[in-house]
């Protein structure tokens, strides 16, 4: 059964970064990673942990008298919602575009049209 998606706040996405990054964790393991990336107190880093609890995106477990997270959504399923969110909300859903918006406001590099002409290469060979 599909999950519905979950709103992950960015700041929340600090906490998932990690997890999805070192899997589970200790309260402390987390806060000192999200620490290094983040100028977050203790509490803060807590308090997004226990919003991610109560949004069931995370699990806490018991093990060796501490509790330890890991994760319930993978990054990719994340990525996938939150890119969908984006092109529903700004471009009717549709990715060209925002493909456009993107050449038309910032430089695209060699490399980057490379790309996507490679990926529009690869998606005509499906049909």
């Amino acid at each position: 059964m599909a999950r519905e998606p979950v709103q992950i706040t960015s700041a929340e996405s600090q906490v998932m970064e990690a997890l999805w990054r070192k899997g589970a964790c200790t309260a402390d393991e987390l806060v000192a990673e999200v620490k290094q990336a983040q100028d977050w107190g203790d509490a803060t880093v807590k308090t997004l942990i226990n919003r991610l609890l109560k949004k069931s995106v995370i699990q806490s477990e018991r093990a060796g008298g501490r509790h330890q997270y890991r994760p319930l959504v993978q990054r990719d399923e994340y990525v996938s919602n939150e890119s969908q969110g984006l092109l529903d909300r700004l471009f009717d859903g549709e990715l060209a575009p925002l493909i456009s918006h993107f050449a038309e406001h910032r430089k695209l590099s060699p490399q980057e049209v490379a790309r996507l002409k490679a990926l529009i290469s690869e998606m005509g060979d499906d049909e």
